[in-house]
């Protein structure tokens, strides 16, 4: 391992030597374009275009078009780039994750790439974690862009926008407020909160292709990422979203591209009704004990039922053997009802909020409104929490992020946080890690974990501890693992009488405004370890005057505290990095106890022992070296662990990516195909006969190539997806199935690829047959056909993490050659000779 370390840092600093040159080169034009005038500097832009055309590459522009931004920077903000951030932009255009430290300033490193990689037509994504970075950066960094010429789009959850500098008239109001000394704190701080909101002046709305086809698109992963799966739902051209991937910088990438990597996309849809089952087994769950009816399995978030357990249920259910009676569905019931219970607690994983189960991102400490558990978890849930039970779901489309990704022909990303991941960037994204150099050397002082016996008595620490950073006016952030304890600590912090603010995911929409006060003097912030990611933390607050900044640097600057270790160090460090920003003063320090999550699941037993020995009371702690040694070493098997999950998922997922791939080229064909695509696609469906070919001459005599086109196109569009989502449940299916096999001694990944080949080309000669059979029936008249479901999704479903859309209707049946609606009795239109509910009303 100690090798592997210095093998890295020995590459980071070759990497960082052959930069040099560049940065020098880069500095070389920062005279010249100083002398020009605000016109000329504009120009510089077409000129890029231009050399661009006649044969020069982005490369040979670097120079001079990181020193245009540079320069465009320092005129319009008052920004200048340090030369670590113009090393910061190099690694980034190179394709590379710049790690760089809290404060460095990441949000104006990105501006150097995304500008030169914009230059060349063809867009540039920014990817952000969420909804207001998006906002935020797009219209900060959107003066720049827009001076030298370039366009800005942002994508948000319901809306998208366009940056529109006429709309900037706001902001000489906003500094003026900023400025005013002479008034009330409270309303100078509504004042300073209000800016946050005005962002929202210098965005104009526009359509979502409008924001795609800008220069530079900012958004957030799953909005890139759910709209490249709902592209791929589109049955007319106009419909299309986004254009091609071209370049993506991913901010906080190792949140995106790791901690979110374990999760897929899906677009899916209500399906089916079962609530009372779901009902019936939460009953059941309720009446069986932990350790005597099932066992929990903490490091691997699963549950087993014991013979006790089995046997309650059956006798509950009034049945011999659940196993032979009912089969694999109420083994399936009753497994997740009693994981409902036992692992997914209120206000942790997830809230009720409006007679509604809400999932909670266990990272962020953000509500995740439309999002769902998968197969049929979310309803258990629903069911332990007594709330109306959604239907379950039907998956339309679905990519994993890690593939997803992988579609940019260039790829790169910044954190603060990458180094302990850097083996996970490079084998699954093949992204290489370099450390960038602080612009100052860091002042802040982590100190070694403070270990308490319980959790009582750490919290009781915790609250006079903060008493005493408080009373000397010294601005304290502490952060949680959960919305639980956010309450429960507040309410410690309540008795101590320490006036304080709580930031969780019920007043996650003032997130950025709460965060950007953290530094004020005497100010005391709770908040989830994630919280407020990418919001600066500055001392004296935001904005400061100097005496403020001046003042809580004397008495230490901001004070981190921990209140337990996270699963992984990178969350942890990220949180220490809070404090310290750009050389100035801070303190960092975890407060953990024998009763926390990690400790209790993974600590050694000799910290246990050692604990138990000293013979402490419940509120003092034991600080050593050697423990902390241990708790990271804890964190190390947990991250592995993690990343063997992440590794397998994409193992399967590469099985449906491959095909996916297959079934999306051939349909964007298709869509966006004329005539000559169409042909060909029938001639190699019909296996190239004389016959059915004669057909469809016929056919595009008699309704003309216009509309044989149209309809055929709609046809063709319609049975791929219809045979696709059978595709895909069969897939799921299989995938539950397989690892059965490993007790026969075969590899379940290996049963996986090759029964997945032979169910993906029986979907493929079913979908061939289905339009041959049909395309004869074509009526005169082509419909326009409008598949209600998939219109519902696009408009009304939300992006599903693991399944369901919440709230959409039951979408009504159409016919692929009428357009008119389908009985439930009626024949059904496949040519079966079923009635519909039978065959694929079903």
């Amino acid at each position: 391992m100690l090798n592997w370390l210095k093998s890295i840092a020995n590459q980071n600093e070759s990497a960082l030597r052959g930069m040099k040159p560049l940065l020098e080169k880069v500095n070389s034009f920062e005279e010249s374009l100083s002398a020009l005038s605000d016109a000329n500097l504009q120009k510089k832009t077409e000129e890029f275009k231009k050399r661009l055309s006649e044969g020069e590459t982005i490369d040979d522009l670097l120079p001079e078009a990181f020193a245009t931004v540079r320069e465009t920077a320092k005129r319009l903000r008052q920004e200048r780039h340090y030369d670590v951030q113009i090393l910061g932009g190099i690694a980034l255009h190179r394709g590379s994750i710049g790690e760089m430290k809290t404060g460095e300033g990441k949000t104006l490193v990105a501006t150097l790439p995304a500008y030169l990689n914009a230059l060349e037509g063809k867009g540039v994504h920014v990817v952000t974690v969420n909804d207001y970075l998006s906002r935020r950066d797009a219209v900060w960094m959107g003066e720049i862009y827009s001076f030298l010429g370039l366009s800005v789009g942002v994508l948000n959850h319901d809306s998208s926008y366009l940056y529109d500098k006429t709309h900037g008239q706001e902001e000489s109001r906003i500094k003026n407020q900023e400025s005013r000394s002479e008034e009330d704190e409270k309303d100078k701080e509504r004042d300073i909160l209000g800016s946050f909101k005005v962002l929202h002046e210098f965005l104009r709305s526009c359509t979502r292709k409008e924001a795609y086809q800008a220069d530079i698109t900012y958004g957030t992963n799953s909005e890139f990422g759910f709209d490249y799966l709902r592209d791929n739902l589109e049955y007319s051209p106009e419909g299309l979203r986004n254009r091609e991937y071209h370049y993506a910088i991913v901010d906080e990438i190792d949140s995106i591209l790791i901690d979110e990597a374990r999760t897929p996309l899906i677009i899916s849809a209500p399906h089916a009704e079962s609530g009372e089952l779901y009902k019936t087994f939460a009953r059941i769950a309720l009446t069986l004990k932990k350790d005597e009816d099932y066992t929990v399995e903490e490091k691997h978030k699963s549950i087993s039922l014991t013979e006790a357990g089995i046997e309650k249920a059956e006798k509950s259910l009034g049945v011999p053997n659940i196993y032979t009676e009912k089969g694999i569905k109420y083994v399936h019931h009753l497994e997740i009802a009693v994981k409902a219970k036992a692992l997914f607690e209120l206000d942790k994983q997830y809230v009720v909020s409006e007679g509604e189960v809400v999932i909670v991102d266990e990272f962020t400490g953000r509500l995740q409104p439309g999002r769902r558990w998968s197969e049929g978890l979310h309803q258990a849930v629903e069911a332990k929490e007594g709330v109306e039970i959604q239907k379950e779901s039907r998956t339309f489309a679905s990519i994993s992020y890690q593939n997803y990704f992988r579609l940019y022909k260039k790829l790169s990303g910044m954190t603060g946080t990458a180094s302990t991941s850097a083996e996970e960037f490079l084998k699954v994204y093949q992204l290489d890690t370099i450390s960038i150099p602080s612009n100052k050397p860091s002042q802040r002082q982590d100190h070694n974990d403070f270990i308490f016996q319980t959790e009582k008595g750490k919290f009781k620490a915790i609250a006079k501890g903060v008493k005493m950073l408080h009373e000397k006016g010294q601005p304290v952030l502490i952060g949680t693992v959960s919305i639980e304890r956010n309450e429960v600590l507040g309410a410690f912090l309540k008795a101590e009488g320490i006036k304080h603010e709580i930031l969780n995911a019920k007043n996650h929409e003032r997130e950025g405004e709460i965060i950007a006060q953290a530094g004020k003097k005497g100010r005391v912030t709770i908040a989830t370890n994630m919280a407020g990611r990418g919001v600066d933390i500055k001392l004296g607050g935001n904005p400061a005057t100097k005496e403020e900044y001046e003042e809580v640097k004397a008495i230490g600057g901001l004070f981190v505290l921990g209140t337990e270790r996270h699963e992984a160090r990178r969350i942890d460090n990220q949180l220490r990095g809070r404090s310290g920003r750009q050389g100035d003063p801070g303190e960092t320090q975890f407060f953990v106890s024998l009763e926390d999550e990690l400790m209790r699941v993974f600590a050694s037993d000799m910290v246990k022992s050692m604990m138990g020995k000293i013979g402490l009371a419940e509120d003092e702690p034991i600080e050593n070296k050697l423990l902390n040694k241990s708790l990271e070493s804890a964190q190390e098997k947990i991250e592995g662990f993690h990343f063997d999950s992440r590794k397998h998922l994409l193992e399967y997922d590469d099985v449906m990516n491959h095909q996916r791939k297959i079934v999306y080229e051939r349909r964007r064909n298709i869509l966006l195909g004329g005539i000559d695509e169409v042909g060909v696609y029938l001639e190699t469906a019909s296996g190239g006969l004389e016959e059915f070919l004669k057909i469809v001459e016929g056919k595009k005599k008699e309704l003309g190539e216009e509309v044989f086109l149209e309809g055929t196109r709609r046809l063709i569009l319609q049975t791929i997806d219809l045979f696709w989502v059978e595709h895909l449940e069969a897939m799921e299916y299989l995938r539950g199935s397989v690892n059965l096999r490993a007790y026969g001694q075969r590899d379940p990944l290996v049963e996986y690829k090759k029964e997945g080949l032979f169910l993906f080309k029986e979907m493929e000669a079913n979908v061939f047959e289905q339009v041959t059979k049909l395309l004869p029936f074509m009526a005169l008249r082509a419909p326009a056909v409008e598949n209600v479901e998939l219109k519902e999704i696009h408009e009304g479903a939300e992006g599903i993490t693991q399944s369901g859309s919440g709230g959409s209707k039951s979408p009504e049946a159409r016919s692929a050659l009428t357009g008119e609606k389908i009985g439930r009795n009626d024949p059904c239109p496949c040519g079966s000779g079923k009635k519909y509910k039978r065959c694929h009303g079903a």
